[in-house]
C-alpha cells in the first residue's frame, strides 16, 4: 500500500480498492490471532494499550531507576531466603548491597532511593532461623 491516492478519486473508494486488492492477493490470510478473541476485551479502555503491550513483549520497565532498584533488591532478598546454601545467600545479598551502594553514589531518576546496604550477617541469621 505504498501507492499514492490519485487526484480526483474519492478517498473512501481508493481505500476500499486497496483493501479489496489486498484481500484478493491473500494479504490477510493466516494472520496471527485470526479467529481468536482479543485478549484485552475484558479490560477497561486504555489509550496507551499498545505501548504497554510492546513494553511487556520486550521485557521493558517504565519505572524510574530508583524504584526499579528497590524492586530488584526486594527480589534479591526473596531469592536469598530461598537460596540452597549460606554461601549463595551471602553472594546474593552482597550483589544487592553493591547495587545499593552504586545507587547511593550516583543520582537516580525517580523518588529518593531510601535504601542502605543490608547487614549480610543478619540476613544469613534470618536464613538459618528459617531452616531450623
Amino acid at each position: 500500500m505504498t501507492e499514492r491516492k490519485p487526484p480526483g478519486v474519492p478517498f473512501e473508494s481508493w481505500v476500499d480498492k486497496q483493501i479489496r486488492e489486498a484481500t484478493e492477493r491473500g494479504a490477510f490470510d493466516n494472520l496471527p490471532g485470526a479467529g481468536k478473541p482479543l485478549a484485552s476485551m475484558d479490560r477497561p479502555y486504555d489509550e496507551l494499550w499498545w505501548i504497554r503491550e510492546k513494553m511487556a513483549r520486550e521485557g521493558l520497565s517504565h519505572l524510574p531507576a530508583s524504584l526499579r532498584l528497590r524492586k530488584e533488591v526486594e527480589d534479591a532478598l526473596e531469592a536469598a531466603s530461598r537460596a540452597p546454601s549460606e554461601r549463595e545467600v551471602r553472594r546474593i545479598v552482597e550483589g544487592a548491597n553493591e547495587k545499593i551502594r552504586a545507587g547511593i553514589r550516583t543520582p537516580m531518576d525517580g523518588p529518593p532511593l531510601n535504601l542502605v546496604p543490608y547487614d549480610v550477617e543478619a540476613v544469613v541469621e534470618r536464613w538459618r532461623a528459617e531452616r531450623d
